[in-house]
């Protein structure tokens, strides 16, 4: 059974909450890098720093050791964010049982070598299948059984299947999708827009301009996801435009949150030292933009967003410099029938 045991690796709000959702099906242990915040959950059956409002199930073990967490397990589950993704997966590999299924949760990319999870999983843990879960899923909302989906998408398409019926609940609908590379594109270039999207936000921009930057946004994450041989309609589905409305409009993003408190003006360290919770977009804009790059692809607004992380302009500068851009068409970069097929017909009056 691919889901018999399952390893929980990271015990932020998310980790937390899908370690909750699968030891209602399996044993399940969860792994806190704090030993006492792993005690805590053992034996008050809450996570105090992360989920604070949510009991967690009673059968949920945690613990401090990786070894202790993997040991067994035919499930790992990566929680933790994309900039500390290698070293701690290469520190439990050499516990990991033959086999054994590597599913991440993280939406980044990896700093340096701009690298997707699931390819750090090959050069760390090779011959472990791997895969990603993606989609509109703010953890508190999922934590309180608010109906929801996601997206599991595997290189096993048993595996796959074997995760949506372990995390498959009433209020939690879970589809596969053999789109790994789109996937996981999708949760890491939302994130640096959702940045953008708050910091529209901050500026005291409304909802036409909102809805400008999403749609606009979507349309540089449809041509890197398909430059980088995904599938377009992965753009339009729950990892990819459903994942990006939520990150982007719900203040329960901490990616659009870092964003809004950048357009009203506030300096990225203070932001980030109010707050123990990482915001990917802001480590994976300047991978994203390089790996854009690489592929040929025009990504302005993930871009601008770089600009302000790094101190290079202010989001005043940011809304100027996207609106003064050359006219193009909608569906600039589109092959001239798919442009075609997306044209609307006028009615002919018959």
């Amino acid at each position: 059974m691919v889901t018999e045991r399952v390893a929980v690796i990271g015990a932020g709000s998310w980790g937390t909450t899908v370690a909750a959702i699968a030891a209602a099906r399996t044993t399940t242990v969860l792994w806190a890098r704090r030993a006492e915040l792993a005690e805590q959950i053992s034996s008050g059956h809450r996570n105090v720093d992360y989920l604070p409002d949510h009991e967690l199930p009673h059968r949920l073990q945690a613990t401090g050791s990786l070894s202790e967490a993997v040991t067994g397990a035919s499930l790992v589950v990566m929680a933790v964010p994309s900039h500390g993704f290698r070293d701690v997966l290469r520190r439990l590999a050499p516990h990991l049982q033959p086999g054994a299924a590597v599913l991440s949760l993280a939406k980044g990319l990896e700093r340096d070598s701009h690298l997707r999870m699931t390819q750090i999983v090959a050069d760390e843990a090779p011959g472990h299948p791997a895969g990603v879960l993606s989609g509109p899923n703010l953890a508190r909302e999922i934590a309180a059984g608010q109906p929801a989906a996601t997206v599991v998408a595997m290189t096993d398409d048993a595996v796959a299947a074997a995760v949506q019926h372990l995390l498959l609940t009433d209020t939690f609908r879970i589809y596969t999708n053999p789109d790994v590379v789109g996937c996981e594109m999708a949760g890491a270039t939302k994130n640096v827009l959702a940045v953008a999207a708050g910091i529209s936000a901050g500026l005291g921009l409304g909802d036409s301009s909102m809805a400008a930057l999403i749609t606009r946004g979507l349309a540089e994450l449809g041509r890197l996801v398909v430059a980088m041989g995904g599938e377009r309609l992965t753009v339009a589905s729950l990892a990819g435009v459903g994942d990006l409305v939520a990150t982007c409009t719900s203040p329960l993003s901490r990616n659009r949150r870092v964003g809004v408190e950048l357009g009203k003006g506030r300096r990225l360290a203070d932001v980030l030292a109010d707050t123990r919770m990482v915001a990917e977009g802001i480590k994976s804009a300047r991978p994203l933009v390089e790996l854009a790059g690489a592929h040929g692809v025009e990504m302005p607004s993930a871009e601008q967003v770089t600009a302000v992380v790094e101190g290079h302009t202010t989001p005043g500068e940011v809304r100027r410099t996207l609106m003064l851009r050359s006219a193009k068409a909608e569906f600039e970069g589109l092959p001239v029938p798919e442009r075609r097929a997306a044209r609307v017909e006028e009615p002919d009056g018959r």
